[in-house]
Order: C-alpha cells, then sequence, then structure tokens
C-alpha cells in the first residue's frame, strides 16, 4: 500500500521522470518472477464508490484502471493496457492526457496536474485520507501527533482519548527548544586532539551555517502529567515526567498514536497500520476497535485496517466475519489472503477458539524442538 500512494504521489508531483518503479515480483517461482505487479483499491470518496488499480514492472506502467459508480452501475473512467488508452463519457479528455503520459508514469497523477476534477480527488484521498503506519516503528505517528499537540482544541482531544484508556495520565504537553547540536568530538574521544578540535570547529562552522540560512534545528520533547496521591488516595498535586524518559514502551507508542487516531475519527480517513497490538495490552486495543465500531465516537465512518496476531480479536463482538481476513503461506512461500466469510461458520462458534485449533488454516507449522536440548549430534 505504500509502493501504491507513493507511485501515485510522485507520478502527480511529476518527481522521477526516468527512475524504475519501487515493485519487488515474487521471486519463489519462475513464473510470477517476470509478472507485473498488481494493485487495486476500492474506496468511497464523497459517497461515490471508485475502483483504481494498475500493474507495474519495474520500468513500466503495464495497465492502468479508474471506476466509479455513479448510481448503482459500474462505469468507466478510463482504461489503458501498455500504450492503448480507452475513455469514458465523464472522462473525455483523456485523450489529450494521454499523450502526456510516460511509460512509467500513471494516467491518473498526469491527469491531476492538469487539474482534471475526477483525477485530482481520486489522488487527493491517496494524499489526505489514507494514512498507513507501522506499529513497531512509530515515529510516523508520533509527529503527526506532535503537530497536533500544538493546537489547542487537538491536544484536549488527545489528553481526553488518553485519559478514557486509563494510563492515569492527566495532561500532556509539547516543548519546543532550540537544537544547540551536540559536541561530535566526543565521538572521536581516542582521536589525537587536533583532530577532535577540527572535527568541533566544522560542526560549528555547520551550525552557524544553518542558523543563518533560518534552518537551526529544534528540540521538542513531549512531558505527561500525572496526579500525586495522598494516602487516602486522593489527588493532591500533580508531577511532569518527560515521555522518554519515564513511562513504558506501550504509553510512548499509544500517545504517538492518539493523534492519528483523533483525525482519522474526527474526519472520516483510513488508518492502516501493521503490528497494530504491538506493545499494546489487549484490552486497549479492544478499546480502541470500539471507538471504530461506535456510531457516537466514529459519526463519520471513519475505517481501521490493521494485521495482528492477537488471537482475543477474533471475536464476534468487535468484528463480522467479512471483516477478518487470513494470510496463510502455501508451499511455494507465496502468502494467500482470504476471509472468515468464506467458512461456513455456526452462529454461537468461538472465532479465536477454532482458529488455534486450525479450523481457518492459516496458522504455523511448527517442528520438532526437542532436537535442540538432545546430547545426539
Amino acid at each position: 500500500m505504500v509502493v501504491m500512494r507513493d507511485l501515485v504521489m510522485r507520478s502527480a508531483e511529476g518527481t522521477n521522470p526516468t527512475g524504475g518503479i519501487d515493485v519487488e515480483p515474487f521471486r519463489l517461482n519462475t513464473e510470477t518472477v517476470q509478472l507485473p505487479s498488481y494493485f487495486q483499491v476500492i474506496f468511497l470518496l464523497d459517497g461515490i464508490r471508485y475502483r483504481y488499480g494498475f500493474e507495474a514492472t519495474s520500468e513500466r506502467i503495464v495497465a492502468e484502471w479508474l471506476h466509479y459508480v455513479p448510481k448503482t452501475v459500474e462505469a468507466k473512467l478510463f482504461k489503458r493496457q501498455g500504450d492503448e488508452f480507452s475513455f469514458g463519457e465523464s472522462f473525455r479528455e483523456g485523450k489529450e492526457l494521454a499523450e502526456k503520459v510516460r511509460p512509467n508514469a500513471l494516467l491518473l497523477s498526469v491527469a491531476a496536474q492538469f487539474n482534471n476534477l475526477r483525477a485530482h480527488e481520486v489522488v487527493g484521498w491517496f494524499r489526505n485520507h489514507l494514512g498507513i503506519a507501522s506499529g513497531l516503528e512509530d515515529s510516523s505517528m508520533r509527529t503527526s501527533t506532535l503537530r497536533a499537540l500544538k493546537d489547542p482544541q487537538r491536544r484536549e482531544e488527545i489528553i481526553e482519548l488518553v485519559k478514557k484508556l486509563d494510563l492515569g495520565i492527566s495532561g500532556v504537553t509539547v516543548e519546543t527548544t532550540p537544537d544547540t547540536g551536540r559536541d561530535v568530538s566526543r565521538v572521536f574521544v581516542g582521536a589525537p586532539p587536533e583532530l577532535r578540535d577540527a572535527i568541533a570547529n566544522l560542526q560549528k562552522v555547520v551550525d552557524d551555517l544553518n542558523r543563518s540560512n533560518g534552518s537551526e534545528q529544534e528540540h521538542v520533547s513531549v512531558r505527561v502529567t500525572r496526579p500525586v496521591l495522598n494516602s487516602d488516595g486522593k489527588p493532591v498535586d500533580s508531577a511532569e515526567f518527560d515521555l522518554d524518559e519515564c513511562e513504558s514502551e506501550g504509553t510512548r507508542k499509544l500517545i504517538a498514536m492518539a493523534g492519528p487516531l483523533v483525525n482519522v475519527l474526527k474526519l472520516g480517513r483510513v488508518l492502516v497500520i501493521d503490528e497494530f497490538d504491538a506493545r499494546l495490552h489487549p484490552l486497549i486495543t479492544q478499546a480502541i476497535i470500539r471507538l471504530f465500531n461506535s456510531s457516537q465516537a466514529n459519526p463519520n465512518h471513519a475505517q481501521l485496517v490493521f494485521a495482528t496476531h492477537d488471537t482475543n480479536l477474533l471475536d464476534r463482538r468487535f468484528f463480522r466475519r467479512d471483516q477478518i481476513w487470513f494470510t496463510e503461506k502455501d508451499r511455494q512461500g507465496a502468502t494467500q489472503l482470504y476471509s472468515l466469510a468464506e467458512f461456513r461458520v455456526r452462529n454461537d462458534a468461538s472465532f479465536g477458539r477454532d482458529y488455534i485449533h486450525g479450523k481457518y488454516g492459516a496458522i504455523p507449522y511448527l517442528g520438532d524442538f526437542e532436537w535442540i536440548a538432545s546430547d545426539e549430534s
């Protein structure tokens, strides 16, 4: 999904005019290694359903298509196969635009560059409505949250979310100070004094240049406030802690996620998170899912798409069968994706228990580990 979004954005911005396309074929099969990679997304935008996709090799776009549902039946906006293009009635200007499309660029993005309204809206969905993040390395989510915390209204919304998740935190503040840089000569502590002095002088020159160009770096610190209780358990004061120094990995991740979560819920956008449950307590992940399932907390129909290994989430209280998808590797090492809706399941079935027992597949097949402690060679 990151590759798909980045290619749409780069083509729309006119960057990478002659470079390759960042796709990777499936290399464990002699046939697929020569085939293009296939991308497709179906989404709603302003109440209209779109289906957009393309096929690409590392050198060129092999195929591309855009359809939409204006009323009840899907209609073609455009279709591309190699160097051949065809257009629907609502995309008549496409013939002129097709002449401007490079082999490694997308027609959708080129049309958006030339202010085609429909293409501009679809590219805007990739730019503004689709958020993709890692649940293991959450720096992108943290950056988004730091921006939101500088807005008084958004800060209150984030703090309210953090409070409801029962972390014992009553406030979150962001402090921005000029970054005075670091003494890089300390890195070369074993080097001769003349070399260390030269490195320190060079760093000073670089810092001075950054300041003169108005590009001085800032140091951003996040501090959380917790209540101080007396012997009766009543709050009598408060104490501040630096987020990175005193809080657990789970708390850091949750605060990093808070900004994107509030943003997508408020604006009705899509958030995709890999390893969603990593470093979070199962009850907290369930609480976040309930936010998206709540018509009150999610009136704009925001969507959360995530990958997880937490079988506690395989529960009909949280998901319909068509919302649960499994991934399973076949004998060739290829990952197959399929939905729980493809199985006949009793109304009172336990999704999680049946999954662990192998009823739906998508479980690892473990070998014999006894040899590890064996004395036999």
